[in-house]
């Protein structure tokens, strides 16, 4: 691969919490996944955002969850599929207005938390991310895991479908995530993130938490922006890419 876009969630604060180096990790990423109030965020973080990634030129991407601010959209939920497609739609639409005051727009779609690692596998929810989707914009991007749900329902409704691997969590032999709650689910040693960043860019594989080669061939590459020492761990994944001539581009 000759290039690679630079995901990292952004806007994960609410009120006077703030939870995200976002000013300064919009320097290094070229795409932003922006909370849109339902795990976190709130409109003034949104708006604020959206200013500073739009000056930067960085991508905007609404990330959308569950309604589920006190467990910061990690904890598992059933939301009836009319309902998430609506709320799906609805969080798109506020971020759109803050995008659409700063010179952009949303340019992609990604799930956060629990909704993300419910969609790989249960298609019910996947179609109504899917739909959530065509109800705002029938022509905006799906991030999302190899081999999902949604991306396959994403590609069958004609939506872009993007492939997205995560250089600080580790992968199951099947090439999901290890849940958070068991140990090594998220890569903490520096090093390992960066080296990983190269290998998902290089070879599209990672070796999973099983020790055995899992081939995970992404167009985006997610790094967490709530991971301590989150900016300078970015500048470093980005440097290392940039060094054996690896581009860093938005894929949207």
């Amino acid at each position: 691969m000759t290039s690679i876009d630079l995901n990292a969630d952004l806007g994960e604060g609410f009120g006077r919490w703030q939870l995200t180096d976002d000013e300064r990790l919009l320097s290094v990423v070229s795409s932003a996944n922006v909370a849109c109030g339902f795990h976190a965020g709130d409109a003034a973080t949104m708006r604020r955002v959206c200013e500073q990634a739009a000056a930067r030129g960085v991508r905007i991407g609404a990330q959308v969850s569950y309604r589920d601010l006190a467990g910061f959209g990690r904890r598992a939920m059933d939301v009836p599929p009319a309902e998430l497609a609506a709320e799906v739609a609805y969080q798109i639409g506020a971020l759109e207005v803050f995008a659409r005051a700063a010179g952009a727009r949303v340019a992609y779609v990604k799930p956060h938390g629990a909704l993300y690692n419910r969609v790989v596998r249960d298609e019910e929810q996947a179609g109504a991310v899917v739909d959530g989707v065509l109800l705002a914009d029938a022509t905006l991007p799906v991030l999302g895991l190899p081999g999902s749900r949604l991306l396959e329902l994403a590609d069958k409704a004609g939506l872009p479908a993007v492939t997205e691997a995560f250089a600080d969590r580790a992968y199951t032999e099947e090439g999901t995530l290890v849940p958070r709650g068991r140990d090594g689910a998220v890569v903490t040693d520096p090093e390992a993130v960066v080296e990983r960043s190269l290998r998902l860019a290089r070879t599209g594989e990672v070796t999973s938490h099983a020790g055995t080669r899992v081939e995970v061939r992404a167009r985006s590459l997610c790094l967490h922006g709530d991971t301590p020492g989150a900016v300078e761990l970015a500048r470093r994944v980005r440097e290392r890419l940039e060094e054996s001539g690896i581009r860093v581009e938005a894929f949207a």
